[in-house]
C-alpha cells in the first residue's frame, strides 16, 4: 500500500522571514521527490500565498500533509518546531480565502468546499523579521537546511507504518 503525502510550503516571499516555507521547498524539492521514500508518493509544492490553490489540492485523497511555514516569534528566532496540527482547535475562518497564507484559513476553506483535512504535520520556524524585503534573516536562513532534514524525518515516520505492514 502506497500512501500519498503532500509537502506544502506556504508564505509570502516579499515579507522577509514569512518566505521561510517557500525557501525550504526550493531547497528540498529535488531531495524529497525521489524514490528514497518507498511506500509513499511524495508531492512537493511551493504554494506561496495561494491558500485557495492549496485548499483545492487538499480535496484530493491525501494521507498526510506536511506544512512548511513561518511561525510567530516566541523569543527564539530560527528555532524549528515540528508538531502535529490539531484541526479541531483551529479557529474557523469565515468564507473563502483566495490569497490567504494562514493555515486556519486554508483548512476553513477546505471545509467550506466539503473536504476534510488529512493528518497534518507542521515544520515551522520562528521568525525574526517579517517586514518588507525578499531575504530571510540570518537565524531563519540558518534553519533552512535543518528544516529539510526535519521534513525527511517526518516523511520517514509517516511511511514507517506502511513499510512495517508490507515487510
Amino acid at each position: 500500500m502506497t500512501i500519498r503525502i503532500l509537502v506544502a510550503g506556504i508564505g509570502n516571499i516579499f515579507l522577509g522571514d514569512d518566505g521561510f516555507g517557500s525557501e525550504v521547498i526550493r531547497r528540498a524539492s529535488s531531495a524529497l521527490c525521489n524514490p528514497d521514500f518507498p511506500g509513499a508518493t511524495v508531492t512537493v509544492v511551493d504554494y506561496g500565498i495561494r491558500g485557495m490553490h492549496l485548499a483545492y489540492d487538499l480535496l484530493e485523497d491525501w494521507d498526510a500533509l506536511v506544512l512548511v511555514d513561518a511561525l510567530p516569534d516566541r523569543g527564539a528566532p530560527g528555532l524549528l518546531h515540528v508538531f502535529e496540527a490539531d484541526h479541531e482547535t483551529l479557529t474557523p475562518t469565515a468564507g473563502l480565502e483566495a490569497h490567504s497564507i494562514d493555515p486556519a484559513a486554508v483548512i476553513g476553506t477546505l471545509r467550506a468546499l466539503g473536504g476534510t483535512p488529512p493528518r497534518t504535520i507542521v515544520v515551522g520556524c520562528e521568525v525574526a523579521d517579517i517586514g518588507e524585503g525578499m531575504a530571510l534573516s540570518e537565524p531563519v536562513a540558518a534553519s533552512v537546511t535543518d528544516a529539510v532534514t526535519a521534513i525527511e524525518d517526518v516523511l520517514s515516520r509517516l511511511r514507517a507504518p506502511v513499510t512495517a505492514r508490507e515487510g
